[in-house]
């Protein structure tokens, strides 16, 4: 069966505009134009567009989807496979919070007891899949599949405190770490309170902290374009100002 543009674009629940700019960056291309000058899909294309929803989902960007789906060695079976596990892992994280909602409402109601470990499950949950989702592929790519998956033990066993201060200190890293570098000053005492804030913070993920490891994941979010876009998301250049605050931190910026 074929569709014009309007017809596929109202089946996928998508715009026009959106398969229009799909079609100029080549990453969906219609399987013809006819006569009239209007873009004709297919089932192959509808396959294809069905693809690209799927990883929009898991929150990939348009080329790094585009480098997967145009790949000679993508496996249609495959990736479908792989998206059920990931809207699985979805799943089971959303009944997560759902059960927790619902108990933490039973409990206001008087209904049921609930312990403090039960009302963060939920939450803790959601911090293991974003971390995944952020920077698993190369934490697990560079430490292992073992160190990753200790650490995500690790932040499940969380103590409702626990959590509740790697939230405060995340922010009060994010909050110094801004203010230090208007000093443009990666030696200085604000720098220096980031770095040590930012070994704080990674100190509750990893079993173990080293002044090499640090600096290694310093330098990643630089070397790394994808952790560079997100610390320089807010202020460009934030990126490398912390790397350079943490290399001094742990006296490796000489190598």
């Amino acid at each position: 069966m074929e569709y014009t543009i309007q017809k596929i674009a109202k089946l996928a629940g998508v715009s026009t505009r959106t398969l229009r700019y799909y079609d100029e960056i080549g990453i969906l291309k219609p399987a013809r134009v006819n006569s009239s000058g209007y873009r004709i899909y297919g089932e192959k294309e509808i396959d294809r567009l069905q693809q690209i929803l799927f990883y929009r989902e898991l929150d990939l960007d348009l080329s790094e989807i585009k480098k997967i789906v145009a790949s000679p060695d993508f496996n249609e079976i495959e990736a479908l496979r792989h998206h059920r596990e990931k809207l699985l892992e979805r799943s089971k994280q959303l009944e997560t919070l759902i059960t927790n909602v619902n108990k933490t409402i039973s409990h206001k109601e008087r209904k049921v007891i609930m312990s403090d470990k039960e009302k963060f499950e939920g939450f803790k949950s959601k911090l293991v899949e974003d971390n995944e989702k952020k920077h698993g592929k190369e934490a697990r790519e560079k430490y292992g599949d073992e160190a990753v998956d200790k650490s995500n033990k690790k932040v499940k066993n969380m103590t409702e405190e626990e959590y509740k201060k790697i939230s405060e200190l995340e922010l009060e890293l994010y909050e110094t770490l801004s203010k230090a570098l208007k000093t443009d000053d990666p030696a200085g005492e604000l720098a220096q309170k980031s770095a040590h804030l930012h070994k704080q913070w990674i100190s509750f993920y990893w079993d173990s902290y080293s002044k090499e490891a640090h600096a290694g994941v310093a330098r990643m979010y630089v070397a790394d374009e994808r952790f560079k876009k997100f610390y320089d998301k807010n202020e460009p250049g934030t990126a490398e100002f912390l790397r350079d605050a943490i290399l001094i931190y742990t006296g490796m910026k000489s190598e």
